[in-house]
């Protein structure tokens, strides 16, 4: 994979979560910056979203909101980001920074976040999404949904060759090798998405 220039971050916004996430999000934030990416992130204002976005600024990034409108209406989104894009629904959020994100970074989250991480997987096991899909395990925070994708290759819900379209990293770190060795990926994935 070559030098990336865009990424999507899917992530929590509960503020009430352990200080250890907040830490690991703010020095992979610090990293993508330094790296002169852009970051499309969900909009939000509080829990790591609200992080990452204050972060971005206070180093002079780049960041760019996609967020709901009824989510706006409510008041959710981060008020210091200068460019937000608000859409109709929580799709077509997903859908707007997937396809804007040169990679995909997934923090740990709540149902949002692995919702949406499941989904990037799922567009590239059709090769509607090429790029690299990252997960950020924290803590061993996502160590359950490994186990369960390892659980479908084993049993033939995906194929072998599917246990390539996402890579784990522990420290934040590890991002920048993470996304350059990430295997490369193909629109012609979907002549073996099927498990037959």
């Amino acid at each position: 994979m070559s030098e990336i220039t865009t990424a999507g971050i899917f992530c929590a916004s509960s503020p009430r979560i352990d200080q250890e996430y907040f830490k690991a999000a703010d020095e992979l934030t610090v990293i993508l910056v330094r790296n002169d990416i852009t970051i499309y992130f969900g909009g939000g204002k509080y829990g790591l979203m609200g992080q990452i976005a204050t972060r971005v600024n206070r180093d002079n990034g780049k960041i760019i909101g996609v967020i709901p409108r009824f989510m706006k209406e409510e008041n959710w989104h981060h008020k210091n980001i200068k460019k937000m894009i608000v859409v109709n629904s929580m799709h077509e959020r997903k859908e707007t920074i997937l396809n804007k994100s040169e990679a995909l970074i997934a923090f740990p989250g709540g149902c949002g976040t692995v919702e949406e991480l499941m989904e990037a997987i799922t567009w590239k096991q059709l090769g509607l999404y090429t790029g690299p899909i990252i997960i950020l395990n924290t803590k061993g925070y996502y160590d359950p949904l490994l186990t369960f994708l390892e659980k479908m290759i084993n049993e033939s819900f995906l194929r072998e060759a599917h246990r390539n379209m996402w890579s784990v990293i522990e420290k934040p770190s590890e991002i920048m090798s993470a996304i350059k060795k990430s295997p490369p990926w193909s629109v012609k994935a979907r002549t073996f998405a099927a498990v037959k």
